[in-house]
């Protein structure tokens, strides 16, 4: 009698699982790890929880059966601490994908982490080429930029203008390293030379010897490998020096909306900078952005805020598609299926795990041009994505065939 209970039991669990309205009962754990309290969070914090949040409401996951949980910790752009944070989650709290990771050196640690563990990382913070060229591996996309785009934008459009010769300030770790790199080719690539190079601190508050010396190099461009903080703090103590005023230009290699918004119209004005991502684009990007500054204390997002947004919406288009969690399978299918949401348009995720989209070279408008609050840039140039990014017949890659 026992053993035919038994049967039934079993019987009726494999008719459950079978049912095909819970097959799609799928239980997804998302991790946003950033800085939270530093020099990034402006540009990533608590703003990517937020953007995610409004993924999995667009989405309408509830509706079809997948339950999403979202999570987040601040990684303190140190690498050991968001190695800690990134084996904590998958080990023990059953988190199935990390979201965002601005920092180069601890995107990179995430990056083999996520590979280990077989779990998926989406990347919408951190620069580096390497995440899609040495150090890709089949669990990572990298979003919304990289040091390569960066550098075909800005450093392209300096050198093509007649800034032919440079010094950089360099933010001493991968990221500043990464930049510096992808600049010094596209300029020696435009006929342009690279006068001298100085490594500062990460982070940094007083970049005044350095910028002497920049000033002192007679480079027509001053190029900043550096971001969020570090670049704030650069441009001001730039203008402290008179270091505009006196002919040289400043080439903000990675500079967000929310930099500008620190910096103040009358400081940023005239720099020339590449984005993936403008609030201001068209009727869908201002609608959302709309929606997210109201959740976010009326700053409008950053192109690494709608990267987790974009990123997180076409892994649960995945996972519906695939009905399944499963990392090789998730994966397939989002490198499978064509990226399409409001604040990118149409795309595709290459065999490298590039997220493919056009890129945007903007200026910093000059206070008389700006109608009100956050409209901030004037767009130069669109740079089509396969000029954006490294064509894969470059790549280091080793998932990529040649």
């Amino acid at each position: 009698m026992m053993k035919l209970k038994t049967i039934l039991a079993t019987t009726a669990l494999a008719a459950l699982m079978a049912s095909p309205a819970l097959a799609q009962q799928i239980s997804v754990k998302a991790g946003v790890l950033n800085d939270r309290s530093g020099l990034y969070a402006d540009l990533s914090g608590e703003g990517s929880v937020i953007a995610a949040r409004l993924a999995v409401e667009d989405f309408k996951a509830a509706e079809k059966g997948i339950k999403v949980e979202i999570v987040s910790a601040d990684h303190q752009n140190k690498p050991d601490v968001g190695s800690t944070i990134a084996r904590q989650w998958y080990d023990q709290d059953g988190v199935d994908l990390i979201l965002d990771v601005p920092t180069s050196s601890v995107a990179l640690a995430v990056n083999q982490i996520t590979k280990e563990k077989n779990k998926i990382h989406i990347n919408s913070g951190a620069a580096s080429s390497d995440l899609t060229g040495k150090a890709c591996t089949p669990n990572t996309i990298h979003w919304t930029y990289d040091t390569y785009a960066l550098a075909q934008g800005t450093g392209g459009a300096m050198v093509k203008a007649g800034g032919d010769s440079w010094f950089f300030l360099t933010a001493d770790y991968a990221f500043g390293h990464a930049l510096e790199r992808d600049a010094t080719e596209v300029i020696t690539k435009n006929g342009g030379k690279v006068l001298g190079a100085v490594r500062t601190p990460f982070p940094g508050t007083d970049f005044s010897s350095f910028l002497l010396q920049a000033q002192a190099s007679k480079a027509k461009v001053i190029g900043l490998a550096n971001a969020g903080g570090d670049t704030i703090n650069s441009i001001k103590q730039a203008g402290e020096f008179g270091i505009v005023a006196g002919g040289q230009k400043l080439a903000g290699l990675l500079v967000f909306a929310s930099d500008v918004h620190a910096l103040g119209l009358q400081t940023a004005q005239g720099l020339v900078l590449t984005e993936a991502f403008y609030w201001d684009t068209n009727d869908q990007t201002r609608a959302w952005s709309e929606r997210f500054a109201k959740l976010n204390n009326g700053k409008k997002p950053t192109m690494v805020q709608a990267g987790v947004y974009s990123g997180l919406l076409h892994y649960l288009k995945a996972v519906e598609a695939a009905k399944s969690k499963d990392t090789a399978t998730v994966m397939a299918k989002m490198k499978e299926m064509p990226t399409d949401d409001p604040l990118f348009g149409k795309g595709t995720v290459r065999a490298d795990g590039r997220k493919m989209h056009d890129m945007y070279l903007f200026e910093v408008k000059k206070p008389s041009e700006s109608k009100g609050p956050w409209d901030y840039y004037k767009q130069l140039a669109v740079l089509p994505a396969d000029k954006a990014f490294r064509p894969l017949s470059e790549s280091e890659c080793p998932l990529v065939k040649k």
